[in-house]
């Protein structure tokens, strides 16, 4: 029986004594394999808090890496004489995890997951290489260069919720490539990008529409410039920009050959689309424009934004034309000061005037129209008045409370499931020619107050 011990101590005592030098031995300048048996160089790193996020970076700059996390809990209760009921509820809106790299000095990378719904969703992942003076170039899924409000990261936006103008119209991520360019006072960035990539539904549809029907994927090209005359200055700045896109019916999208246009009007705990066009048919192309203007004095900012949607449609079908807008302005009670990242074209975290922190006091009108002609698409209008208020706590925690007051018309029924009014007999009716209530009483109103605990890491 001891023999058999014996035995089974031979191959520890082989790794022993015919074992190479080991790292422990010599920690300078032992070789390093990877899982695939490859040498691979070695690079001390260097840990450092920046900003409330964890950075590892080479000793010669070359390398970086870090993890950028977010968390956003969503809390809303509803008021108000409705036609349909609301729930009031609370949401993890948004649970991110990113892994961020630059390395070689002109290479950047990042992979960013969503998973606040228990499911997976990919948000960014590509790769940037950047060259000449001031030029880079993208190549992955990543947001079209459209819209600043869009493009401005969740974590730094002055609202809950973005616009519903910008939520209905703005094209977000798509896979795609794009060229950037930025230098002084101008900014410009242009990309083709194709389908949506990003949830699971959407994966589905154009898989099985490339299965079943061999139809091709669609495509956009997406256009953005912008003017910062004031660039140079730390203290003001002033920001006009003017965007572009041209765009094919994706497969990604649930009907062949279609367009749609919908929001959740300023929530994502009432999941009711009162403003929806339903699918528009027999697509060609739409054409998307968009005017920006911003504008900030140390602790005060003021930011709009128009955006217009043209649908054009095949077999002499007549345009369908939708639009919208918003303006909001927002100040820094406590002194902070707004910071603006010429680069990206957008406002970025700002400044706090107190060691404590700062609040922000914010207020925005904005408005949706979708409904195009009587004799065509009717997918409602509305608006919404937010009052915010913002506890910019430290890098790491904000904690935002909204009030809103939304407003919508007769014809924003949600694709006729939602009641707008009453008929003759006093009965309620998703039937906007059935209303009997004066011009200005139909459709759905209603308060909003909504808490968002946020923390960034």
């Amino acid at each position: 029986m001891k023999k058999f011990y014996y035995f089974l101590l031979i191959p520890f005592f082989c790794c022993n004594v015919f074992a190479p030098a080991t790292a422990q031995e010599h920690p300078d300048t032992a070789v390093r394999l990877n899982q695939y048996g490859v040498a691979v160089e070695r690079t001390p790193m260097m840990a450092e808090n920046r900003g409330g996020i964890l950075v590892l970076e080479s000793k010669d700059l070359n390398y970086k890496v870090w993890f950028d996390a977010r968390v956003q809990v969503d809390a809303a209760v509803f008021t108000g004489d409705t036609y349909n009921e609301i729930g009031n509820g609370l949401s993890v809106r948004r649970a991110r995890f990113a892994m961020k790299t630059s390395f070689r000095k002109n290479w950047y990378a990042e992979i960013d997951l969503d998973f606040s719904n228990s499911e997976i969703e990919l948000k960014d992942a590509y790769l940037k290489y950047d060259f000449l003076n001031g030029f880079d170039m993208k190549a992955g899924n990543f947001k079209e260069g459209f819209s600043m409000e869009s493009t401005t990261t969740s974590r730094y936006l002055t609202f809950i919720e973005r616009p519903n103008v910008v939520s209905a119209f703005a094209p977000s991520r798509h896979i795609g490539y794009a060229l950037h360019y930025q230098k002084d006072w101008f900014m410009a960035v242009g990309g083709i990008h194709f389908q949506d990539i990003g949830g699971v539904e959407e994966r589905t549809f154009s898989k099985d529409k490339n299965k079943d029907y061999g139809v091709d994927e669609g495509y956009s090209f997406t256009g953005k410039m912008v003017l910062m005359p004031f660039v140079s200055q730390t203290n003001y700045g002033l920001h006009l920009g003017a965007a572009a896109s041209y765009r094919t019916p994706l497969t990604s999208n649930e009907v062949i050959g279609s367009m749609r246009y919908s929001t959740r009007s300023l929530s994502s705990i009432n999941r009711k689309k009162y403003l929806d066009t339903d699918d528009i048919t027999d697509v060609h192309h739409t054409l998307l424009g968009g005017f920006e203007l911003a504008g900030y004095y140390k602790n005060f900012k003021l930011q709009g934004e128009y955006i217009m949607a043209n649908v054009e449609r095949k077999f002499g079908m007549e345009t369908e034309k939708f639009n919208g807008y918003y303006l909001f302005g927002s100040w820094m009670i406590f002194g902070g000061q707004y910071r603006y990242n010429p680069d990206e074209g957008e406002f970025t975290q700002p400044g706090r005037g107190k060691k404590w922190g700062d609040l922000e006091l914010a207020l925005r009108y904005d408005y949706l129209d979708l409904n195009s002609r009587p004799e065509g698409i009717m997918g409602g209008a509305g608006e919404g008045y937010t009052l915010g208020l913002n506890f910019h706590a430290n890098n790491n925690v904000k904690i935002m409370f909204n009030y809103a007051w939304l407003n919508h018309d007769r014809y924003a029924n949600g694709k006729g499931k939602l009641y707008v009014g009453h008929d003759a007999a006093g009965n309620l009716t998703t039937n906007p020619k059935d209303v009997v209530e004066a011009s200005g009483e139909a459709g759905e109103d209603y308060n909003m107050f909504s808490l968002r605990i946020e923390v960034d890491f």
